[in-house]
């Protein structure tokens, strides 16, 4: 739903000049005047200055125009950002509609003013002004106001249950000026609130509230292929409902000129093609009809770029590590703790013996993985080794409610030859026999019932069913039978939500930054709601706790001992069986396409600072 990276809990600090106003004449409220600048950090201060002209890592002369054919996966049969219903084309949230503020790629976790031109607040954060640019319009050429942002938001909160609960804290929207929204929030001190309503996609309240060509009333409670009006950089030319979508680039965008909008947007349309089948989208790509592509297949990196337009140059390849730089990840195969089957932990430990990661590794992976051995992986959060300084501290204050094991450096079963992979399957029937199960005649089977251990694992596409297919072979070896079942998107999306799964296929991102999304993943309030990203289910009062922790952290140094204490726990309760990443994008792209030669620390920058060489060349 959001973007990975942009959750930000630590060290919320803006620098600050202004005046103060007498105690005697001010509210308890507005005790200080409110102090206004363009920008905030959240990890040491910003690196850009109010009165910058542009980023640096933008070409500030880049041509405009061409087109930038794109593939995507599924399909979509609505342009309602706002509403979490059927399938939004994913493109609209960021190219038709716009933030209150706009993240730079160089840093960690800084934002600048885009809808907003500036925000304020208190020391305490109970609450948070943005000030509208008075220039900020919407297509139609009616200004952005502050009833657009409330309605934005209370729309979000009411249609959408993961905005509701990231929003949780957000208990007021008004209007305190002709260009000026002030938000509420029911706790202070809780560092992340200004940034996250930074992140409100703003939508027309008067459009959404008018009627139709047809003068039908509109509803932003239902889905729409409507052609939406907003206030971004592109609008939808055209369509066609599942399969295509073109943006073009609108001239009279409002914001064209502004910082930091500079260098970006250059590509005068941007068209989607859906495919349902991730093979014939790259065939796509490599007989010419698409310009991008980004390579998931270790399999397909190392064999399948030998066509023509390879070899002789027309198509380029990278390797870059930018996108990973400030971000962590987990992806694997995740239980359902709701279902019976999956509430012992040493049965879902058992299930990890069963996964042999090196050879997947050695015979289709090209080596070209790591396995994947902490909730945030690949950061400075992840916890290593035997927890020590004041992560030990942290631990000793809980230690009645934590786990024994998270003493202990976590270490995924490896494999990679007959012995391992034999001591490992047995490891796992030790495992099965002390949770009360048995093998009989070659099936796993509860010792009491005689019921049969098995279990499907839901897939979104092809991709990972030759992963998935190993997997459950090996547990067949252990007399556990396992179908593995792939669906199309939407059916994917819906059963997920609805918790109608027993293991999913999925994962969850990090920023350097954790805060409020951690209840979202782990916490017990989003462990029953349908639709959260609690796949899991995991409910723990050790990990609320934890969680509370992290986004009250009183500097960085606490923040990272806490989430490395809780990685520890969430390792230890084996909420899935960790499969494998690469730390760096690999794509490739037509040679007609270019980007700046030094790109952004943080990003591949990819669409927005790209263009085409030659603008009107194909």
């Amino acid at each position: 739903m959001r973007r990975i990276g942009s959750f930000i809990a630590n060290a919320f600090r803006v620098i600050i000049k202004g005046s103060v106003i007498t105690g005697l004449l001010a509210s308890p409220l507005l005790a200080q005047e409110p102090v206004w600048r363009g920008g905030t950090a959240t990890v040491g201060e910003l690196k850009y200055q109010d009165g910058f002209k542009r980023f640096d890592y933008v070409n500030p002369d880049a041509p405009k125009g061409g087109d930038l054919r794109l593939t995507a996966m599924g399909t979509f049969d609505s342009l309602n950002p706002l509403l979490a219903k059927g399938e939004v084309a994913g493109a609209v949230a960021g190219l038709v509609y716009e933030t209150l503020m706009k993240p730079s790629l160089d840093e960690i976790a800084s934002d600048y003013g885009l809808l907003a031109e500036a925000i304020s607040y208190p020391d305490d954060f109970a609450w948070v002004k943005y000030r509208l640019r008075p220039e900020a319009k919407w297509e139609d050429g009616q200004p952005v106001t502050p009833e657009d942002v409330v309605f934005s938001f209370e729309k979000a909160k009411a249609l959408d249950p993961q905005r509701e609960f990231y929003y949780a804290h957000v208990i007021k929207a008004e209007k305190t000026g002709d260009r000026e929204v002030t938000f509420g929030f029911d706790e202070k001190n809780n560092r992340e609130l200004p940034k996250i309503v930074g992140e409100l996609v703003v939508v027309p309240k008067h459009w959404w509230e008018g009627k139709d060509a047809k003068g039908n009333q509109r509803d932003i409670s239902k889905t729409t292929l409507e052609m939406p009006m907003g206030s971004g950089a592109y609008k939808v030319a055209s369509m066609t409902p599942g399969s295509t979508i073109r943006f073009e680039r609108r001239e009279d965008y409002w914001g064209k000129d502004i910082n930091v909008n500079i260098g970006d947007d250059n590509f005068g349309a941007l068209i989607y093609n859906y495919y349902a089948d991730l093979d014939v989208a790259f065939e796509a790509f490599r007989s010419g009809n698409a310009d991008y592509w980004w390579e998931n297949s270790a399999k397909r990196w190392a064999t399948a770029y030998d066509f023509p337009a390879v070899k002789d140059g027309r198509i380029k390849q990278e390797k870059l590590e930018n996108d990973y730089r400030n971000r962590g990840v987990l992806v694997g195969f995740i239980f359902n703790m709701k279902r019976e089957k999956f509430k012992d932990v040493r049965v879902r430990e058992a299930l990890n013996y069963a996964f042999d990661f090196e050879e997947l590794n050695r015979t289709i992976f090209y080596n070209q993985y790591s396995r994947i051995n902490s909730f945030f992986y690949g950061t400075e959060l992840a916890s290593k080794g035997v927890p020590e300084g004041r992560e030990l501290e942290i631990i000793n204050e809980m230690k009645d409610q934590l786990p024994p094991e998270v003493m202990k450096p976590y270490v995924s079963p490896v494999g990679g030859d007959p012995k391992k992979v034999r001591d490992n399957l047995r490891q796992a029937i030790a495992l099965f026999k002390e949770a009360g199960y048995e093998l009989k005649d070659n099936r796993m089977v509860n010792a009491k019932t005689g019921e049969p251990f098995g279990f499907e694992i839901l897939l979104d596409g092809p991709t990972i069913e030759r992963v998935a297919l190993p997997f459950a072979q090996s547990l067949k070896k252990i007399g556990v039978e396992v179908n593995v079942r792939t669906v199309d998107p939407s059916q994917f999306t819906n059963r997920w939500r609805s918790r109608d799964f027993d293991v999913l296929y999925q994962g969850w991102g990090q920023s350097l930054n954790p805060g409020n999304e951690q209840a979202e993943y782990w916490g017990s309030q989003a462990a029953d709601r349908e639709g959260s990203q609690n796949y899991s289910g995991v409910s723990d009062p050790a990990l609320d706790l934890l969680i509370k922790r992290i986004i009250f952290a009183k500097d960085r140094d606490e923040l990272i001992a806490t989430t490395k204490v809780l990685d520890r726990v969430l390792l230890a309760k084996h909420i899935v069986v960790p499969s494998y990443t690469a730390r760096n994008s690999r794509i490739a792209y037509s040679a007609n396409l270019e980007h700046p030669a030094a790109l952004p620390e943080y990003s591949t920058g990819f669409p927005s600072i790209w263009w085409r060489k030659s603008a009107g060349a194909q």
